[in-house]
């Protein structure tokens, strides 16, 4: 069962975000004193038409009128001007924000725990850098700068008609509760609604992601049915959590239309019973009239934005709830030699159900271990638990006596390394595929790396050598050739242990054997631990280590555990009952 990321607190999201509008105070004043200006120059229009009414009205010399025409004009084209400006300038900050959010959001991704994503599942981190992403970038470039210009021009709206005449004010108060009961009404409701729905889309996600990649096993099992079964139930999952947003919205929005009309109304028949009473004049009427609908723009695009809002908080809260709950950064504790120790070592994936019950074992520098024993028994965990990718859940695993979990990324990566059966070739060239871990090895040292796993010739063989482009869009490696670019990174990485989990699997057995020999005679000095079910590996290591049900069973050297006659000679025989019937049948041969 996958486990979700978890996702930051409202509050969190609000920090962030107004730590980074401070990290460029520059461009946010320019912003908001550009919409500003753009809101002030707006508000002269309805003044001076107010005044040219009563100009009319008064007959007025037509120099007069002219003049203010003239003015009007030049207010309406200063605003014009503004305008286009504090979009531009609202626009520069809402990309460099987002850029910035983007980066951090990349930066807090890579760091993170393999033992985090595995448990979280490919789904969830999918939607969120994909599906949040988009939706907080939509927010950050249109739903922020247009929000902060209509709370703008809204407040020096009010301020404009209240000094027209505070009479004016009055009608804006028989709106104003259903507008906020509306809005709040809503706020209370639609972060939880909106989180829901991002959820979903990420179970969604998750579920095609796995019947993707599990096509095969799919078909061969005849469980086509029962994935759709499992599709349309997340559809219905994600169709439930649109539904309750989007009635949010049918309840919200017309209670915001209903706030905002009404005033209009009101205002014009209150203003033309005051102006028949000579409260106020036919200019201050029409200012007032004018106002007051110009509160209609920036509160309809306030009502329409404030639900982006919404969508934009929420995925920024599950981008920033990517290393929530994770351990701070360790501190840089320098391992004492290379010495691994496991004391007492647990470990569950699910709290229900422990795969390793109490390990002991003692790695010394320069030792190559073999890990062997049937499939299920818990060696590909107990590798990773020496690699530092899971923690015990009781018990210590230390370097040089410093746990692993104690040391920063980068220190355990240049003290422990695990390589995979799963690998993965990036889009550029080989070189920078292989010096991915050195980013400024020189080529000398990336084509020796190569060359210890019998990389070399392939490569040179390649149309451009090493500055060939493979990965995606260049050339497709083969899986054997993409296996051995990850050993060759390996290698170039150059830390004091290594742990090889079924590392040459995708090989043929003597291009495997080949490759082992080759590793043997690079990797001396340094400790490697190797798992394997190819038992040629234990033929080759000082000790041997057999795992049975989450337990070391047996512990020694080859020929000790073949004259112990237990669990390591039974495989060792049928290892070899395997070797013979392959080579009579051509078939590879494994022990499972």
């Amino acid at each position: 069962m996958t486990r979700p990321l978890p996702v930051a607190s409202r509050v969190q999201a609000r920090r962030y975000a107004r730590d980074l509008l401070r990290r460029y105070p520059g461009m946010f004043r320019a912003a908001v004193g550009l919409n500003v200006a753009a809101a002030l120059a707006a508000l002269a229009g309805p003044r001076l038409l107010g005044d040219l009414v009563e100009a009319i009205e008064g007959h007025e010399p037509m120099a007069d009128l002219n003049r203010l025409i003239a003015t009007l004009a030049g207010f309406v084209l200063l605003q014009t001007v503004l305008t286009r400006f504090a979009h531009v300038a609202s626009a520069r900050l809402g990309e460099r924000v987002l850029a910035r959010l983007r980066e951090e959001f990349i930066a807090r991704v890579v760091t993170l725990p393999l033992a985090t994503v595995e448990a979280a599942g490919s789904g969830d981190l999918l939607t969120r850098a994909t599906r949040d992403v988009d939706a907080l970038s939509k927010c950050v470039r249109f739903a922020v700068p247009e929000t902060m210009i209509a709370v703008i021009t809204l407040v020096l709206v009010v301020a404009a008609l209240v000094m027209v005449s505070p009479l004016f004010a009055v009608p804006l108060l028989i709106g104003m509760p259903i507008l906020i009961a509306g809005t709040r009404w809503y706020l209370r409701r639609a972060p939880a609604g909106y989180l829901e729905e991002n959820a979903a889309y990420s179970q969604v996600t998750e579920g095609i992601t796995e019947t993707v990649e599990g096509a095969r096993t799919v078909e061969g099992l005849r469980r086509g049915r029962q994935r759709i079964v499992r599709t349309d139930a997340d559809l219905e999952r994600t169709f439930k959590a649109e539904r309750y947003t989007l009635l949010l919205r049918t309840v919200w929005w017309p209670l915001i239309e209903s706030s905002y009309v009404l005033p209009v109304l009101i205002t014009l028949f209150a203003g033309g019973w005051l102006y028949l009473h000579d409260a106020v004049t036919l200019g201050q009427l029409t200012a007032a009239v004018i106002y007051v609908q110009q509160l209609v723009d920036p509160l309809d695009r306030l009502s329409g934005w404030l639900d982006e809002l919404e969508v934009g908080a929420a995925s920024l809260a599950r981008l920033l709830g990517v290393t929530a709950g994770e351990p701070p950064p360790a501190t840089a504790t320098e391992p004492s030699g290379g010495r691994i120790e496991l004391r007492g070592v647990r470990f569950a994936y699910r709290a229900d159900r422990e795969v390793l019950h109490g390990i002991d074992l003692v790695l010394e520098p320069g030792e190559r271990l073999a890990v062997v024993g049937v499939s299920g028994a818990g060696k590909s965990t107990l590798g990773r638990l020496l690699a530092g990718v899971h923690q015990p859940t009781e018990g210590s695993v230390t370097v040089g006596g410093v746990p692993l979990s104690a040391l920063p990324l980068e220190r355990l990566r240049a003290e422990v390394a695990l390589v995979t059966q799963e690998h993965h070739i990036f889009m550029g060239t080989l070189r920078e595929n292989v010096s991915l871990v050195r980013p400024g090895a020189p080529e000398g040292e990336v084509r020796a790396a190569l060359a210890a796993v019998h990389a070399l010739e392939w490569a040179d063989a390649l149309p451009d050598g090493l500055a060939t482009v493979v990965g995606s869009g260049g050339l497709v490696l083969s899986p054997a050739q993409a296996q051995q670019v990850a050993l060759a990174r390996l290698i170039l990485a150059d830390p004091h242990t290594l742990v090889l989990d079924e590392a040459t699997a995708l090989l043929d057995p003597r291009a495997a054997r080949d490759l082992e020999r080759s590793l043997a005679a690079v990797v001396r000095g340094r400790t490697v631990v190797a798992i394997a079910h190819r038992l040629f590996s234990s033929h080759d290591a000082d000790r041997v280590a057999v795992v049975e049900d989450g337990l070391i069973t047996e512990l020694g050297s080859h020929e000790e555990l073949l004259a112990a006659d237990g669990a390591y000679a039974a495989l060792w025989r049928s290892w070899q009952g395997e070797k013979q019937e392959g080579r009579a049948t051509g078939a590879p041969f494994h022990v499972s």
